[in-house]
């Protein structure tokens, strides 16, 4: 059977890059984001297995709309990526505009959940029952850069949605990890090979990694049987300063 696969904010970055894995393995992979163009490039590389949405996570009926196109479409869900994902500009936690803060937790956090929420419903009432969620959190989920309190706060809350998914999922056959992500050259991750702010506040340059290992990441633990998980795992630059930030 094949099997389907939802990955959001899938036109650029980590997204793309996990959907054309998946895509690749035979996935029929639905993908979601904001900007129908950047969707439809990432269809076109990845052939006929690839399916664009477009979708706003942070808007309720948006998110329903897409679950009930791939209900309607494909009768089941079997993986979610969650990886749509904002940041605010780096400030002082006292300088950041509310407006910034509502607009990182509104996609970081209740878009996370609203999708989460959707393909739990779908995932338990499918026949075969179950499916897996994937996470995108970030090293900063465990420690933080200075100036990042809206991005920091919110991946810290992912951490939470991921263990309350998982824990509430065991009885549906509903299997749920994250995927902590440090340093990969992505277009987001670019200022740091030029200079990013350390723990000190001072700034220096930091190592990157390419973005395919992140997709290999994802799909070993997107193939897992469901009764294997990897609940929590971290894919980094060896040689960021991560381990002892701070």
């Amino acid at each position: 059977m094949t099997k389907i696969a939802l990955v959001t904010g899938a036109g650029s970055g980590i997204g793309r890059a996990v959907a054309l894995a998946l895509a690749s393995d035979g996935y029929r992979v639905v993908l979601a984001g904001r900007r129908r163009e950047r969707l439809d490039e990432v269809a076109r590389e990845g052939g006929e297995h690839c399916h664009p949405v477009v979708t706003d996570v942070t808007d309720e009926q948006s998110v329903a709309a897409l679950f009930g196109h791939i209900e309607r479409e494909f009768g089941r869900l079997d993986l979610l990526f969650n990886n749509a994902g904002t940041g605010a500009p780096p400030m002082p936690l006292e300088d950041l505009p509310l407006e910034r803060w509502r607009s990182v937790i509104d996609t970081n956090v209740t878009g996370m959940f609203l999708c989460t929420q959707a393909a739990f419903r779908l995932m338990k009432r499918q026949s075969p029952r179950g499916g897996r969620i994937i996470n995108n959190g970030s090293i900063s989920a465990s420690a933080p850069r200075p100036h990042m309190i809206a991005y920091t706060a919110s991946k810290h809350a992912v951490t939470g949605l991921t263990k309350s998914t998982s824990l509430e999922g065991r009885q549906y056959d509903i299997a749920c990890g994250q995927i902590d992500i440090g340093n990969t050259a992505t277009d987001m991750a670019t200022p740091m090979i030029n200079g990013t702010l350390q723990a000190d506040l001072s700034v220096k340059p930091e190592p990157t990694f390419d973005v395919q290992h992140v997709a290999d990441a994802v799909r070993y633990m997107a193939n897992l049987p469901l009764d294997a998980n990897v609940l929590f795992m971290t894919v980094m630059a060896t040689k960021m300063p991560f381990v002892g930030r701070g």
